[in-house]
């Protein structure tokens, strides 16, 4: 019973079913997990032990009345944007500190109806954005585990749960997947809803997944999408997207296309060599790779990215830097001052921007199963006070598209690299088949030292 908590999302739906352990076996092994390693860590914002104790006695006696959920008894750790009924949801912020919501996010709601354990709230930056929380990553403590969806990475990363949520607006699921050596999942745009997460861009915001491999992944988000009355921006017609994301064996091996963005210059040299590997490995598996360039129009992409989120960001949060200015950061309260500058026909361009450039990723993925890229320029950087940078996640970012992220080697000082694949929108059963047959052939299977 001392190891549950290395168990993934599928094996510990297996173990409970088999009735080889309990789900409060399996809460308080992370539990124990938690104390041990955390300390140095820091991953939680806000964590009751007891509380998750209780909630996994319920989980517990829910399955012995036969009511078992999709994710039944599986704990879950929640980034602290996304509200948590009766639990305190601090944004990263001050200015947050006295709020505790009401009424808990409909993903929340998703996860509570599918038996999942919220386990706790993960560390977040300062509103989602640029400061960092206290966290730090599992791989080295000198160094980032990337934002905002910092504690998310780092809690699935130090199995302190198989899987947890977060939210992304430019890289802030990717990246710190990718720093943190685990499967990050972004969903197509509208998958899942938004509604009791907070707003920062309400064209770019999506909740994505942390998860230790494809399949956890897949099953976590189904069990998070559907239509919500109360999101006007999530999805009503789901005729494309499968019910429940099962990413099954490929019949043939799959067609990708290697692209090195407008930012590949940016890449560090061991990230560059890792991609290059990593398409060696996949074409000597058989996988059709192509090396391609975007369309000429995707290199003012960037731009089109940064005018749309300061517009909206800086709405978002005007209201409160006008009560609070001295409680929130000198980063977020530039983010405000400049995007408040932001006249309303740029904002309108950079919209209609957009809507040509998903245009032309549709036409560009039609001949492909998916896009090969990086999900970062390399290895988490040495400091705490930056949380890197996203360049390699705007683009897709930009176009709603579904992204995964899969640890695909160790770089110079020893931390990971990754590989991100993008697919067609609402392609996403697609993309987690063609992840899952790349992880196979990539086969990266190390753990953080901190964990020893």
């Amino acid at each position: 019973m001392g190891e549950l908590h290395h168990l993934g999302v599928k094996e510990a739906l297996y173990g409970l079913s088999e009735g080889r352990f309990t789900c409060e076996d399996l809460v308080r092994d992370c539990l124990v997990q938690i104390a041990k390693i955390d300390p140095k860590i820091e991953a939680w914002a806000w964590l009751k032990s007891e509380a998750a104790l209780e909630r996994a006695r319920e989980a517990d006696r829910h399955r012995k009345a036969g009511k078992n959920g999709a994710l039944q008894g599986i704990p879950i750790g929640v980034k602290d944007i996304i509200d948590v009924q009766g639990v305190p949801t601090r944004m990263g912020s001050t200015a947050f500190e006295d709020y505790m919501p009401s009424m808990s996010a409909r993903a929340v709601r998703r996860l509570d109806e599918a038996g999942a354990v919220m386990l706790g709230k993960t560390v977040t930056a300062e509103l989602a954005y640029y400061v960092p929380g206290k966290t730090r990553n599992p791989w080295n403590l000198a160094h980032t585990p990337g934002g905002s969806s910092s504690g998310s990475a780092a809690a699935v990363a130090a199995r302190f749960v198989p899987a947890a949520i977060g939210t992304q607006t430019n890289g802030s699921v990717i990246r710190p997947a990718a720093f943190c050596g685990v499967v990050g999942y972004k969903p197509s745009a509208g998958l899942i809803s938004r509604a009791g997460v907070l707003v920062f861009s309400h064209t770019l915001d999506q909740v994505g997944v942390f998860a230790r491999n494809v399949p956890d992944a897949a099953v976590v988000a189904s069990a998070l999408m559907g239509h919500a009355q109360d999101d006007p921006d999530s999805l009503s017609d789901f005729a494309m997207v499968p019910k429940v994301l099962d990413p099954k064996p490929l019949f043939q091996p799959p067609r990708l296309a290697a692209v090195r963005t407008p930012a590949w210059s940016l890449a560090d040299a061991g990230a560059q060599e890792n991609f290059t590997h990593s398409i060696a490995l996949l074409r000597k598996s058989g996988a059709g790779v192509e090396t391609v360039m975007l369309p000429d129009a995707f290199s003012q992409a960037h731009e089109v990215h940064r005018t749309i989120m300061q517009y909206e960001g800086a709405r978002s949060f005007a209201h409160l830097q006008a009560q609070q200015r001295e409680r929130l950061s000198a980063e977020i309260n530039r983010l405000i001052d400049e995007g408040l500058l932001i006249e309303e026909p740029a904002y309108h361009a950079a919209l209609e921007s957009r809507t040509r450039l998903r245009g032309e990723l549709g036409d560009f993925m039609n001949r492909y199963d998916a896009v090969l890229t990086l999900p970062a320029r390399g290895e988490a950087p040495a400091t705490l006070m930056y949380t890197g940078d996203p360049v390699f996640c705007t683009i897709w970012t930009l176009c709603g598209a579904p992204a995964i992220t899969l640890p695909s080697g160790l770089g110079a000082n020893g931390l990971p690299l990754g590989l991100q694949l993008i697919g067609g929108y609402l392609q996403d059963a697609r993309l987690l088949q063609v992840a899952q047959w790349c992880g196979l052939k990539l086969g990266f299977h190390h753990s953080p030292p901190e964990l020893n």
